[in-house]
């Protein structure tokens, strides 16, 4: 394991914009991470930057170069980070939006067929399937998750796929039950039986927790939202491959053809991309001896997998002489205690309080957590599980056991 230290954490910190309080609540600890995670200070000073440029893109003067130039080195930036095998990067209004556009031309373009998804998948991808399946003479195809643990693997895609699979899209962690999942297995058993499946991932919930590589994971199209990996809301990013690329998509006439982009687009979002993927290499070479910059990611990746491990485990099974949820008789856990998929976040219930209450009571006492009702968000994972509503708690890699310590001590007086 790759254990990050003390002063190593608040290293990590101090690069990072209200950590400890809020403007509005004042000091509390942040655990609404998959709602949004903190904000790189570096992300808040290019955006100040670029918000106060008056010049556009494409134009034959030195501002306008100097945009173009921050923009190719973004696009590198994260070609770099994702491992990128060709293809584009570009920005939309938000993951959302961009989720829609994708799997809106990939079934537009494919011809009859399926279009196979699971319930596993955010109300985004889901909604954008039924939606355009149904315009292209498709059929939608949701496989049923494993309730018991959270997730979904390659088997139960490899019994569903067919030749006729035109179209497949995969979430590479929940946002309701924190668990990841297997998307190069899945990828690989879609590929043995359609191998001209577009197959497109939902990495919203996934991106602050590193680990992605595109050229493994062998897709078409990955979305994220950078506000929930250190950016800032506003935009959404997504990288399509080549084959995507050239489906028929909405473009100006005569305009270029592989131009996904519409509109003129925010320079200072491109620029803290940059900066999140800085920050992904500077803490690499902390944790590591890596040289190259892959090797950097790869390091990253591991120690802020490591780091939320040790905290989910702690919150779990108990820290110092505090007891973990598990031991906490009228607490129950999604996806169970022990799930090595789970990704830094736990959701769970307690019975006999509603989860409205107990995020109420978690907030009075400045711990910042989140509910989750079975609604068109999160039904998809609660109502299968008879439970109508949820306590989100979701960490990164900069919380730390103290502030896991807090929550417990908060939870045990309320399951009291």
């Amino acid at each position: 394991m790759t254990q990050i230290s003390d002063p190593l954490l608040a290293q990590i910190r101090d690069r990072f914009a209200q950590v400890e309080s809020c403007p509005v609540q004042g000091r509390r600890i942040f655990f609404e991470n998959a709602g949004g995670a903190l904000t790189l200070k570096s992300v808040l000073e290019s955006s100040a930057i670029h918000a106060a440029i008056p010049d556009n893109q494409g134009r034959d003067n030195p501002g306008s170069h100097a945009l173009v130039a921050t923009i190719n080195k973004a696009r590198q930036d994260m070609a770099d980070f994702m491992n990128a095998p060709g293809g584009q990067f570009f920005v939309g209004e938000s993951g959302t939006e961009l989720l829609f556009r994708l799997i809106m031309n990939a079934c537009l373009g494919t011809g009859t067929g399926k279009v196979l998804g699971s319930t596993l998948e955010h109300p985004a991808s889901r909604s954008a399937c039924d939606r355009w399946a149904r315009i292209a003479g498709q059929q939608h195809v949701l496989i049923p998750h494993d309730n018991a643990t959270g997730t979904i693997g390659a088997d139960a895609y490899a019994a569903a796929i067919t030749p006729d699979t035109r179209v497949a899209t995969i979430i590479h962690t929940s946002p309701v039950t924190g668990m990841g999942v297997d998307v190069t297995a899945i990828s690989r058993a879609i590929r043995a039986v359609a191998p001209d499946c577009i197959i497109i991932v939902d990495g919203i919930q996934h991106a602050a927790h590193g680990g992605i590589d595109l050229t493994d994971h062998d897709v078409d199209g990955y979305v994220i939202s950078p506000y929930k990996v250190f950016s800032r809301h506003g935009y959404g990013v997504a990288w399509i491959s080549d084959r995507l690329t050239r489906l028929p998509h909405n473009a100006l006439l005569d305009g270029p053809e592989d131009n996904w982009e519409m509109g003129t687009r925010d320079t200072g979002a491109y620029a803290t991309m940059s900066d999140v993927v800085s920050y992904f290499e500077w803490l690499g070479g902390e944790v590591s001896d890596a040289t190259d910059r892959r090797g950097k990611f790869k390091a990253a990746s591991d120690a802020i997998h490591d780091q939320e491990k040790a905290l989910t485990d702690a919150m779990i099974h108990g820290t110092g002489n505090l007891s973990g949820l598990a031991e906490m008789e009228k607490v129950t856990i999604l996806g169970g205690a022990d799930n090595p998929a789970r990704e830094g976040l736990v959701s769970l219930r307690v019975e006999g309080v509603p989860s409205v209450d107990v995020v109420r009571a978690l907030n009075e006492q400045g711990i910042r957590t989140h509910l989750r009702k079975a609604d068109h968000y999160s039904g998809n994972i609660l109502t299968p599980l008879g439970m109508d509503s949820c306590v989100r708690v979701s960490m990164c890699h900069y919380n730390s056991i103290q502030e896991v310590a807090q929550f417990l001590a908060v939870v045990k007086s309320i399951a009291a």
